[in-house]
């Protein structure tokens, strides 16, 4: 929740410093709404977006913002794995980011066909190197998933069997695989053609999470939340608002 906490916290001041700005007569938050489309090996992604930037600093410059976005996921023959940190790397603290899975914790869901879908908020950071030519970072905090159910491959070691699954349904960032559910981050430069319109390029780093029917893995304790890393090589437009 300490993610949560810190969004707030930023709107809360992009908010006074805002009306302070218009008080003046000047304004430095911009909008902008994007499309992006990502691509992997046999998995992509369309994301729909709205950026709300504050500059900082005497020349606007560095930037803070906020946003919403939708993700639609597609990927075929993907292999979500075990998912909680507490399985993947035998703790949950922030040292978790530094660990390596433990191996005999680790099984698989095969998905032959997965769609998931999230709507989430999203936190900005960046840099104006000019005033056509920005570069920003972004991540997903809080949000939900909704999409299809699937039947998947439940492999653990040599053994299998079929189970179904849904999209986990609650997204929240913590720390690496203590995060649940579908979160997407971009990092990406923007160039502005026009007063209006603009073009993007950079790369996506998704997760993507299915919740089994059943708590089909049961060493070392019984779990049913399997997850899917992806990074993508990402392009798109913007539109100025």
């Amino acid at each position: 929740m300490l993610r949560l906490r810190i969004l707030l916290l930023a709107v809360t001041v992009m908010c006074v410093t805002e009306l302070a700005s218009q008080a003046q007569g000047t304004t430095s938050v911009h909008k902008f709404t994007d499309l992006d489309f990502g691509a992997g090996n046999t998995e992509g992604t369309l994301v729909v977006s709205l950026n709300i930037d504050k500059g900082l600093g005497q020349k606007r410059k560095i930037i803070i913002g906020f946003g919403g976005r939708f993700n639609a996921y597609l990927g075929k023959n993907q292999y979500f794995v075990t998912a909680p940190a507490k399985l993947t790397s035998g703790s949950t603290g922030p040292g978790v980011i530094f660990k390596e899975n433990i191996e005999a914790n680790m099984d698989t869901f095969l998905v032959k066909s997965a769609q998931l879908n999230s709507l989430n908020l999203f936190l900005t950071l960046g840099y104006n190197l000019s005033e056509r030519l920005m570069v920003r970072f972004n991540i997903d905090l809080i949000g939900f998933s909704f999409g299809k159910s699937v039947t998947g491959n439940y492999i653990n070691g040599t053994q299998g069997k079929m189970e179904g699954a849904s999209p986990t349904s609650f997204n929240l960032l913590l720390i690496s695989d203590n995060d649940r559910g579908s979160l997407n981050s971009q990092f990406f430069a923007r160039y502005l053609l026009s007063e209006k319109w603009g073009i993007k390029g950079g790369i996506q780093f998704l997760f993507s999470e299915y919740t089994t029917d059943t708590e089909v893995q049961q060493f070392p304790e019984p779990n049913d939340r399997f997850r899917n890393k992806s990074l993508l090589f990402s392009a798109g437009v913007s539109f100025k608002l």
